[in-house]
Order: C-alpha cells, then structure tokens, then sequence
C-alpha cells in the first residue's frame, strides 16, 4: 500500500513543485521583462532596412542580444499530453514571448551601452538546442538572438 502511495503521490507532488516554480519564476521575469521595456521604451528598434528620413546617423555597428531559455517539466509533461490530443500548445507560447522579448532587450542594453540611440533592421533568430538524451532528438532549450544596427545620432529622432 505504501509503494502505491509513493508511486503515485510522488510524481503528483514532483509535478506540482514543478508547475509552482516554473509559474513563480515566469512571473518574476515577466516583472524584470516590463520594468526594462518601460526604462528603454525611448530607444527605437525597427525593422526598416533603411534609415528612416531626417535621422542624421553619426556611427553605427552591429548590436546583438541573445538567451537561451529550457523548458520545466510541468509545461514538457503539458506538451507531452497535447501531442497525444493535437492542437495548440500554450505551456510553450508565453516560454517564447519571454525569449523573444529578453533577446530584444539584451539587443537594445548591448546598443545602449555603447551610446547608441536606436537599432535599425532588427531581426530574430531561433535555434533548437539538441538534447544529448535520445541521440539528440531531444530539445534541450531554444535560443533566440535579436541583432540589428545600432545607429549614434547627432541629434534624437523627431
């Protein structure tokens, strides 16, 4: 009776500490996320090829931001179940909102502390990190990286 109890209340408990965590730790990098955006909501990141008309550009350089997030295994063992049943699968969705915009943000720090006023032709990139479980089929994290031009200005954009 004992053993039964242990096997199943202890992979419920594992999965509940997982999902706990995961949830508290998503929330406070959603704060940290929003606290940086509202700071550098003055610094421009567009994706025009070209410099937009009336910016007299002084310097520019390539500036970059990446990171690399995993998954934990309250939202793998909700992917698992979605496999089985088809259709969208959310446990990743806010995993990659929070790449995608930690990756942007990097990208404008990295152009702000060189004394870069805004990054044209921002672009994003994401790659699959292989696992070493299962011959690599596996997925270990996913990186994202945000580059662009960083551009000085002799004077701030209109």
């Amino acid at each position: 009776m004992i053993e039964l109890i242990i096997q199943l209340v202890l992979p419920l408990a594992l999965l509940a500490v997982a999902y706990i965590s995961g949830r508290l730790i998503e929330r406070s990098h959603y704060r940290s996320i929003r606290s940086r955006e509202a700071e550098l909501r003055n610094m421009p990141a567009v994706t025009f090829k070209q410099v937009p008309k009336g910016w007299d550009v002084e310097r520019s350089d390539l500036v970059t931001g990446s990171v690399v997030v995993s998954v934990d295994h309250f939202k793998r063992f909700l992917a698992g179940l979605r496999m089985v049943f088809g259709g969208r699968v959310k446990s990743y969705e806010s995993l990659l909102d929070r790449a995608r915009r930690e990756a942007l943000l990097r990208c404008k720090e990295h152009a702000q502390s060189r004394g870069f006023q805004a990054i044209v032709n921002v672009r994003l990139e994401t790659t699959r990190m292989a696992s070493s479980r299962r011959q690599g089929k596996a997925t270990a994290g996913v990186e994202v990286l945000a580059f662009g031009t960083g551009l000085r200005l002799r004077r701030e954009p209109a």
